[in-house]
Formats: C-alpha cells, structure tokens, sequence
C-alpha cells in the first residue's frame, strides 16, 4: 500500500464516523469517504501542512452539502424518517466504530433538529473535540459564528431531549424483553403499564410497507395500537427477538427469513417514552444479511 493510501485508510474510521453522524445513513457515508478518497488521491498530500486536518475537512464539506440536499429531500418523505444503523457485527473497520452515546439511533435522530451547519460544527466541536479556532477554519466561517453555532446547537439540543440520563443497557433491554412478551401474548394493562403517559411511537415505512404516517402520542393509544398489531403478528406468524443496533437493544420482527421491522426504544428508567420502528424494505434488507446472525445474542 502506498503512503497515500495507507495515511487515508489510516483515518477512515474516524472519517466514516463523523460522515455518518451528519447524515444517519452508512450508504451516504460511503459516497462521502469516495468522494473524499478521489479528492484526496488528485490532492499533492506532500504540499500539505497537515493532512489529517485536510482529510476531515473534506470530509465534513461534502458530507455538509450532501446533508442540505438530503434535508430537502426528507421534508417529502412519506411519512417520519429513521437513521439507518451501521451494521454491528461487519468485518469492516468502520462497524467497529466505538460505542457512544452520540453514535445511538436516538441521538442520530435529535441530530436532525439542528440545521446543516448547525449540526457540522456541534459535530467537530462536541463529538470529535476539535477546537472552535480549528472548527471554524475547517467550515470556513468565522470563530464568533463558529461558537455561535455550537451554542444554538447544544441549547436546541437541551431543549429537545427527554429528561432522562444516558441510555442504560440493561434497563433497555428488559423492557424490550417485556415488550417482545406483550406482543407474543397482546393484553392490554400490560401493554399500558409498559409505556409512559406520554409515550410515542414512530414508524419509517418510507411508503412501501405499512407504517403510521404520524407519530403516535398517549400510553392508552400505544397499547391499542400494539395490542392490534401484537394479534396481527401472531396470525401472520412473524417472530420476534432481540438483538442490538448501534450498541443498543432492539427489537427484530422476522417473518421466515424476512426482516420486516426493526425497533428500539427510550425510557425514563421505568418505562418506555418512546418506540422507534424501522419498516422500510430497503433499509431493513441490508440490515437482514448480519442481523440473522446477531440476533438472539447481546454483542458487547
């Protein structure tokens, strides 16, 4: 492997990691580290003065623009949109990415709240502790604009998460498992007593599968509609196990050897506040292939 290379494969985990927080999707990920790779391999490495700052940099500006196309693109989605997982047990560098709480479906999620550049700078600034001085040259703005951004983010932020502490595992785990056991024996106060007052239940369908195309609000309103659903399952057969998406528990629905959903859950430490599903085919698909052999097995 020549230099050049060997100094961008090097980096490329942590690369792949910050293009991945801006767009919650591993296949827009990819496009950005090869467009990256392009730009790098045309790029005369030895003028540089710091090729790690010229890496990320790239990076974050094509992810950057590619971010404000999909923002666009989103707005028309038919119905709520999810972020994909990256998938936990691939051989590839990138799926070994350390498990942090800003690597989390949830937190991918609220990340959509910021705009774009709101996002890129809370980014470098929170997650990859570079400095405001080195944020603001690599966005190109000014570090007054640059502290700005961060602060509107992190106050949004604030604003917009549930009141609860950083995830905890086990508790996520077994309230997924009493949720698997309600849906496999739907009853309705035990359905009920799973979820918070306020709970929500959000569901990407992406238009091809049938999903709600508002999230639902009200514990009684979750039980009904997962009471519903629980007895529709057992009729067509689906199963359910768990298993684990982005370093989290989750919830897989199989039927025979098709994924047909996949969802995790936040909680207050007691209960469930809120039910993420994933029903689109496509991005359950590429989810299917490693997922049959990480279910039924917490991989730490």
């Amino acid at each position: 492997m020549d230099p050049q290379t060997a100094l961008f494969q090097q980096h490329r985990q942590r690369l792949f990691g910050l293009a991945y927080r801006m767009l919650g999707t591993p296949g827009d990920a990819e496009d950005v580290l090869h467009d990256a790779w392009l730009r790098w391999h045309a790029q005369d490495t030895d003028a540089l003065d710091d090729p790690t700052a010229w890496l990320v940099t790239v990076t974050t500006r094509i992810a950057l623009d590619r971010l404000r196309r999909a923002k666009t693109e989103r707005a028309h989605y038919p119905g709520p949109w999810l972020p994909e997982p990256v998938i936990a047990d691939s051989e590839q560098p990138e799926a070994q990415l350390e498990r942090a709480e800003s690597l989390t479906l949830s937190f991918l999620l609220l990340l959509e709240r910021l705009s774009p550049e709101e996002r890129a700078a809370f980014l470098l600034r929170e997650v990859f502790d570079y400095s405001h001085a080195e944020t603001a040259a690599m966005l190109d703005i000014g570090e007054d604009a640059c502290r700005q951004r961060v602060h509107r983010a992190k106050q949004r932020l604030r604003e917009d998460r549930p009141h609860q502490a950083m995830p905890n595992i086990d508790t996520q785990r077994r309230l997924l498992e009493r949720f698997m056991q309600a849906l496999q024996q739907p009853d309705m106060p035990t359905l009920r007593a799973l979820f918070a007052e306020d709970a929500m239940s959000v569901a990407d369908g992406g238009g091809l599968a049938r999903a709600t195309l508002h999230p639902l609000h009200g514990a009684e309103r979750l039980a009904r509609l997962y009471m519903q659903l629980g007895l529709q399952l057992q009729h067509y057969g689906v199963r359910h196990e768990i298993g684990q998406l982005n370093g989290t528990p989750a919830l897989f629905g199989w039927h025979g050897d098709t994924l047909v959903s996949a969802s995790w859950i936040d909680d207050d430490g007691e209960r469930i506040t809120a039910i993420h599903s994933l029903r689109h085919p496509g991005k359950l698909a590429r989810l299917a292939a490693v997922t049959k052999s990480a279910t039924s097995t917490y991989l730490h």
